[in-house]
């Protein structure tokens, strides 16, 4: 399963990228295919880091309205980047990636935060996430 949580380390890279310059993130996501086709260096950008980000790309919309609604006391811009993209790509993985258990979703977010951002974050996207997770037959009715 490194393999998966290596596209999803791509994924969130590519997410915070996208935010940061206030890009698409489709565009970005294009510019790393390209840039790994021609250097060695760049790292390959593979199958699953695209579906997740195209899948991102298709709900931020509804993703971006859940997480103002349901982060309590945060907007979303004065939400910490990455832990806004961090939950960005957390929620898309866990409502609409139907082959990746729930539980998983929102441990890989939690690593996620570990490792780019503050002691708080985890708790704080595990919290979040879990509420998702109580709401997601809802959210995907709708």
């Amino acid at each position: 399963m490194a393999a998966r949580s290596n596209s999803r380390k791509r994924a969130f890279q590519i997410l915070f990228e996208a935010d940061q310059r206030g890009a698409a993130v489709l565009d970005v996501l294009a510019d790393w295919i390209r840039h790994s086709r021609s250097d060695d260096r760049q790292p390959p950008v593979n199958e699953y880091t695209m579906q997740l980000v195209e899948g991102y790309a298709e709900h931020v919309a509804r993703i971006d309205e859940l997480i103002e609604t349901y982060a309590v006391d945060w907007d979303l811009d004065r939400m910490p980047a990455a832990d806004r993209n961090i939950v960005r790509l957390g929620a898309y993985e866990l409502i609409w990636e139907d082959g990746t258990p729930d539980a998983v979703a929102i441990d890989e977010a939690v690593q996620l935060a570990k490792e780019f951002s503050t002691d708080e974050s985890p708790a704080f996207i595990n919290g979040l996430l879990g509420r998702f997770k109580e709401l997601k037959p809802g959210i995907r009715r709708a």
